[in-house]
């Protein structure tokens, strides 16, 4: 039988070690084949071993465990790992994927080891719509609650989807059919318009200086006066120079 393989990402290093340890005598056999403080590390560390299993906990910085659930590309089973309470924890079982309630038990590692072991003993294959499966989750775990700011820009990435943080995007620029995320580490391209994006970012994080362009704040290094009146902003990593509208330049009358 092909080895198994998982990781676990959770961002106590005392709970990580915990939970290895519960699984080295519930599972001996079981391979462990990286660890993760964050969610974007644990992301990685699916895509470049395509373990079996994940062992997710949901609060996460960087990505939570649903949204990297949510973004990996490959077969893998995955186990939330959550201090929500049990009335929450009904939308786990009502979507019917493995969970661990901390603090985990021996006994209920165990009953998810035993239905693991089922689930991996031939081809491994994940939930078909994980994507739909983790949209319900939230749903259900933040029922009665309003949903906060984007977080996640979406993106195509080869044959799979890319997250990118919103804190790394250093502005949005509307670009033909498609809008533009600017980051240090180059450009993507997505469906959403400008005016969307208004509405769903944080505004005391991202500020709309231009009908067609939304900067990220922290990444604004100076601004100054066109001969024409209107703004021109430089940013402290990019080369390019922004133009402030007329209309947005009462965000910069204080700095």
């Amino acid at each position: 039988m092909a080895e198994i393989k998982a990781v676990i990402a959770d961002d106590e290093p005392e709970l990580r070690s915990y939970l290895k340890s519960l699984l080295a005598r519930a599972w001996p056999d079981l391979a462990i084949c990286g660890e993760a403080g964050d969610g974007v590390r644990a992301l990685e560390l699916v895509e470049k071993h395509h373990p079996h299993i994940a062992f997710l906990d949901i609060r996460m910085p960087g990505m939570s465990g649903l949204d990297v659930a949510a973004a990996m590309s490959g077969p893998c089973r995955v186990v939330f790992i959550t201090a929500y309470d049990e009335y929450a924890v009904e939308a786990f079982e009502n979507e019917a994927v493995d969970y661990l309630l901390k603090p985990v038990s021996t006994e209920r590692l165990e009953k998810t080891v035993e239905r693991l072991k089922t689930g991996t003993a031939g081809e491994s294959a994940p939930e078909k719509n994980m994507a739909g499966i983790v949209e319900r989750l939230m749903k259900g775990l933040e029922a009665g609650q309003r949903p906060g700011h984007l977080r996640w820009i979406k993106t195509q990435h080869g044959d799979g989807t890319r997250l990118i943080p919103v804190e790394e995007v250093q502005f949005f620029k509307a670009s033909d059919k498609y809008t533009a995320v600017m980051t240090k580490a180059g450009e993507a391209l997505i469906n959403k318009p400008i005016k969307e994006l208004a509405r769903e970012l944080d505004p005391s994080m991202f500020w709309q200086i231009h009908r067609g362009i939304i900067v990220n704040a922290k990444s604004i290094h100076s601004v100054s006066r066109s001969v024409t009146g209107r703004g021109v902003l430089k940013l402290k990593d990019r080369p390019e120079l922004l133009t402030v509208s007329r209309r947005h330049l009462h965000i910069f009358k204080n700095m």
